[in-house]
């Protein structure tokens, strides 16, 4: 479990665009722009637990990610289809 300088790279690049994604998710003019952000966010969310599963060698990080994305994407649907139609 070493943890090497890129690994820390990528991790401050990961929470500045989390960091980034909720502030236009908190000033966002629209409620598309705010889905949007969300969407990002919840992506960006899969692509740290990814991260961490490689830095610590633990694999079970990569099937959490899995089912994060899997749901992200159904609520990513749901949001989608409710700011197109209503309820």
């Amino acid at each position: 479990m070493a943890v090497n300088t890129s690994d820390i790279v990528f991790l401050a690049i990961i929470s500045a665009g989390i960091v980034l994604c909720l502030l236009r998710m908190l000033k966002g003019p629209t409620a598309s722009d705010r889905a949007v952000a969300v969407d990002t966010v919840s992506t960006i969310t899969t692509a740290l637990l990814v991260l961490l599963g490689s830095i610590f060698e633990r694999y079970v990080y990569l099937d959490v990610a899995l089912v994060y994305a899997v749901l992200t994407f159904i609520g990513s649907v749901a949001i989608a289809r409710f700011l197109e139609k209503g309820i």
